[in-house]
């Protein structure tokens, strides 16, 4: 695979990532303020909301993982 290929799709999964952390900062303040508040049933609701984007996280990670190994051969 083309080098540059592998640059440009390992940017673009870094930049995806960022783009996700930054959502996943916002909702986990929510949790907090909904804990501080007491509302801890909610707190929990959006704490869990937090897995499926850490989960798609992960996979942009491994894959930019992946492009480094590629490109390092």
């Amino acid at each position: 695979m083309d080098a540059k290929v592998l640059e440009t799709t390992t940017k673009a999964h870094l930049t995806e990532m960022r783009a996700r952390l930054d959502d996943t900062t916002g909702i986990a303040q929510a949790a907090e303020i909904c804990a501080a508040a007491g509302t801890f049933p909610k707190a929990i609701e959006l704490a869990l909301d937090l897995e499926q984007i850490l989960y798609k996280v992960n996979t942009f990670l491994n894959a930019a993982s992946t492009m480094h190994r590629i490109l390092k051969t």
